[in-house]
């Protein structure tokens, strides 16, 4: 055999070295990441790859989804049939409370008394159920189930059957928002039962009893006093009961007296409320003299004093 030159030709031709290789993928990979960053030209390439390998990505992840599927297929099965014993057992110790009976008679009984309500003071009065209360803890709001498209108006009273509750303050197209009398914004013009004494009852919203304020200490009020509506506002019709009086404090230090209220409707339980029917409204008040005017007619008065 002939021995094969040191200097001869290799068998496969190996190209550029390592180095030289690296440096030149090094660059491309440097210009690729420019072009990308700076005028995005790769966007349409990697949606495309994405897009191609999202199938390859679903169909290898089939198997471990499979697994877990029937995992947990076998485990919940387990569990609801734990849990439908447990119920059963429940249901079966509970089977006189499940019925209802009491909850149906008190709303029953609350219904009816509505009605009466609603036949004593007009039957123009909508019906309508509580839905939730505000998520303001420092705003007292209820949310009703019916709105402009059952006749419900902004302004118009709202009570139940023991006594005023609120009035609507808002109005959507299937619902409206309620501001109860024990809210800091609310003032409800009240005369007491007893002696017919007017006042304006006003709410100190979250935690706090609404008081009467601006009452003269010597005025005739005692603990115990109902308050009805004078129905000096328009908004609701007089006769209608408020609140009742607990507590009465006459300081002789201070201009007026506290007195301390206590609502007799059940602002913070009731189910079922009815939204009376706005009343026609008060006449305009009558426009004030302006300075003008006024100066007008003190010139002429003073003219009238002075002549002979």
């Amino acid at each position: 055999m002939r021995p094969i030159p040191v200097d001869s030709q290799p068998f496969f031709n190996r190209g550029p070295s390592p180095l030289t290789r690296l440096a030149i993928f090094g660059l491309l990979s440097v210009a690729l990441l420019f072009a990308d960053t700076r005028y995005r030209y790769l966007e349409n390439v990697r949606q495309g790859v994405a897009i191609a390998l999202y199938p390859v990505g679903r169909a290898l992840g089939m198997p471990g989804a499979a697994l877990a599927f029937v995992a947990d297929y076998f485990g919940s099965k387990r569990q609801l049939a734990d849990e439908n014993a447990a119920l059963r057992q429940e249901l079966v110790a509970r089977a006189p409370a499940t019925m209802g009976y009491h909850r149906v008679e008190e709303e029953n009984a609350r219904l009816r008394a509505l009605l009466d309500v609603r036949s004593r003071d007009g039957s123009t009065a909508i019906a309508v159920e509580v839905l939730y209360a505000g998520r303001d803890p420092f705003a007292q709001k209820v949310f009703v189930d019916k709105g402009t498209s059952a006749g419900v108006q902004a302004g118009a009273g709202v009570i139940d059957e023991n006594g005023v509750v609120g009035q609507v303050t808002r109005v959507y197209p299937y619902m409206a928002e309620v501001t109860l009398i024990t809210d800091r914004d609310q003032a409800v013009p009240v005369q007491v039962e007893r002696n017919a004494a007017r006042s304006v009852l006003f709410g100190n919203g979250t935690g706090r009893a609404p008081e009467l304020r601006f009452t003269s200490p010597s005025a005739d009020l005692r603990v115990g006093d109902r308050l009805l509506t004078s129905g000096l506002d328009g908004t609701y019709p007089p006769g209608l009961a408020v609140a009742e009086i607990v507590d009465v404090v006459r300081d002789t230090g201070q201009m007026f007296a506290r007195i301390v209220c206590k609502p007799l409707a059940g602002i913070d339980h009731s189910k079922f409320l009815l939204v009376l029917a706005p009343s026609s409204p008060p006449p305009p008040r009558p426009e004030e003299a302006s300075d003008t005017d006024t100066t007008k007619k003190g010139a002429r008065a003073k003219a009238r004093r002075i002549a002979p």
